[in-house]
């Protein structure tokens, strides 16, 4: 639309002014339904639809704010097919990898009281070429910032991923920064957060040859083929898991294997065989994973031109550089297939499950250590995060597993609170526990909890009030004494006395070191508390270990205990 030279000039100095009032995240995006059409030639992306939004913040709106990648122009914003007024401005943002957003400032046509809604017909337009300004103004070297930032439409090829990538559709956030910790991944967390139970209706065009692939929902998954004198021929689908889901689609010159049935392998010419590894490792995996449920999807593994461009999954859909290093492709397939195995609205339960079954699969290869020593630098992460948040005194239930939106907590925290569970209940009640989950029917942030107890017959309160439902931080444990009495078999008696410093409570091993072997055994030691346990072993203990690994702590300097041997 347009505006007399002064009115312009005047709208962008009161949107100066005020835009730091706006409240950029009042409102929840409840539906797109957006046209695509793709030109690869141009690099061009062009975009019609009309999205919904709710207020769901606890005042009335009158302005909303529409926000897209700082490549791509608005055209037009209207409501009820009257144009509205609107200020487009640059929004420096990191959610992109532009570094910035085209931001529209919307002057809505009335009042939206809370918990109203509003459509808006939008139209925008662009290029999208690959940009790592974001990571460079960072200081990250620009070779190792465009392996990380691939996002392009190009004549060669085109791979584009959603908000905390690309924002290709419209959403609104307020700022984040990379130089600021971890703003962006909150910005992109909250986001995601509010749109659970969001929908997208997607129609797709493009001027090439190319096959397109979309993902982002597990429910369709549409390639289509186009021929090259219909351009305007339509792929369509439906995002229903939009809050989990980062949607994304990609365009190259692919060739696709198909068996096994339950996965798909589309790969750039030349690279068969490394294609074939993927399908026939998926296949081996099937009875590991079914551990999850019955499957009810196919894996498709995307391959990325860039070879050393890291590897991005959304839900079903991987997007990788194909490896022929077995083990890097059975553990990437793991997490994948996790997800055509197991659905929860919940990031903790739906992502930390899937780690953890990288973890088990790592365990069943190569022994308990071996997963352990993958799970480390989740560990590392977590116990960083979990420092941080302690020194900025963070609200518990803000970083909770149930409403956090950092990834180092509903990935990697998760993951450890699964492995826990799995050692304090056995694999029997927790697989049996998973079998009975229900997506529909986890309404409530305890049913996971009471599912696990009946299966297990536990009081589990404690250690979810713990981990899951509050972030208490990390355990803090130490051997506070050890006793050993001869027995009159001739073996020993020992007796510890395992002290934890920390917020959490957790149940966490022990390994007694003696001459010819070691013992293990495990107490349950509640937060700021001592828990005792009794060990009969065969020689006198030299050494007592408490934690292997298995329960992130804050300190795990102290966690060696000598036992000084008797001069009688």
């Amino acid at each position: 639309m347009s505006f007399p030279r002064f009115a312009l000039f005047w709208c962008i100095c009161v949107s100066a002014v005020s835009s730091s009032a706006l409240d950029r995240e009042a409102f929840t995006f409840t539906h797109y339904l957006l046209d695509v059409r793709v030109e690869p030639e141009q690099q061009r992306l062009a975009v019609r639809g009309t999205i919904t939004l709710r207020n769901d913040s606890a005042a009335p709106q009158k302005n909303a704010v529409l926000q897209i990648s700082s490549s791509l122009d608005w055209r037009s914003i209207r409501v009820e097919g009257s144009p509205v007024q609107f200020v487009s401005q640059v929004y420096t943002s990191d959610i992109d990898h532009t570094g910035a957003l085209s931001e529209a400032i919307v002057t809505l046509p009335r009042v939206v009281q809370p918990h109203a809604m509003i459509d808006l017909q939008i139209g925008y337009e662009g290029v999208v070429a690959q940009n790592a300004t974001r990571l460079t103004r960072v200081e990250i070297p620009e070779e190792k910032a465009r392996h990380s930032d691939w996002d392009q439409i190009s004549r060669e090829f085109t791979a584009v991923r959603g908000i905390g990538y690309v924002t290709w559709y419209p959403v609104a956030t307020e700022a984040a920064n990379l130089s600021q910790g971890n703003s962006v991944f909150e910005a992109v967390g909250r986001w995601k957060a509010k749109e659970v139970g969001s929908e997208m209706s997607l129609s797709f065009s493009t001027t090439a040859k190319q096959p397109v692939l979309a993902s982002g929902t597990r429910t369709n998954f549409t390639v289509l083929n186009l021929d090259s004198k219909d351009s305007n021929k339509y792929s369509s689908y439906t995002i229903v898991n939009f809050g989990v889901t980062v949607p994304s689609f990609v365009l190259a010159d692919y060739d696709v294997s198909e068996k096994p049935a339950f996965s798909k392998v589309y790969y750039l010419p030349g690279h068969e065989n490394a294609a074939r590894l993927y399908s026939e490792e998926s296949a081996k995996l099937q009875d590991f994973i079914s551990f999850l449920g019955r499957g009810h999807g196919s894996v498709t593994v995307a391959e990325l031109a860039d070879s050393e461009a890291a590897p991005f999954e959304s839900d079903e859909m991987l997007l990788t550089p194909l490896s022929r290093d077995a083990q890097f492709v059975d553990i990437t397939l793991v997490h994948a297939l996790a997800h055509t195995h197991f659905r929860s609205a919940r990031p903790w339960i739906d992502e930390g499950l899937a780690h953890f079954a990288q973890a088990l699969w790592r365990e069943q290869q190569a022994g308990r250590q071996a997963a352990l020593d993958y799970m480390g630098p989740h560990r590392t992460a977590l116990e960083a995060t979990e420092k941080a948040a302690a020194e900025q005194k963070d609200s518990a239930a803000a970083q909770s597993l149930i409403s956090t939106s950092e990834e180092e907590y509903y990935r990697s925290k998760a993951m450890f609170v699964w492995w826990m569970l799995r050692d304090m209940v056995g694999d029997v009640a927790l697989k049996r526990a998973i079998a009975g989950y229900e997506s529909q029917r986890d309404t409530q942030p305890s049913y996971v909890q009471k599912l696990i107890e009946k299966q297990s017959h536990r009081d589990l309160e404690w250690f979810f009030d713990d981990w899951v439902y509050r972030d208490r931080g990390l355990p803090d444990f130490r051997v506070a004494s050890a006793y050993t009495r001869q027995m009159l078999n001739g073996t020993y008696l020992l007796t510890v006395s395992v002290e934890n410093r920390g917020g959490a409570g957790a149940e966490v091993p022990l390994r007694v070191r003696l001459e010819g072997g070691d013992v293990t055994s495990r107490v349950e030691v509640r937060s700021n508390a001592t828990g005792v346990v009794r060990i009969e072993v065969p020689s006198p203990p030299r050494e007592i270990v408490v934690n292997d690994g298995s329960v992130p702590e804050a300190d795990t300097g102290n966690n060696t205990f000598e036992i000084q041997k008797s001069k009688n």
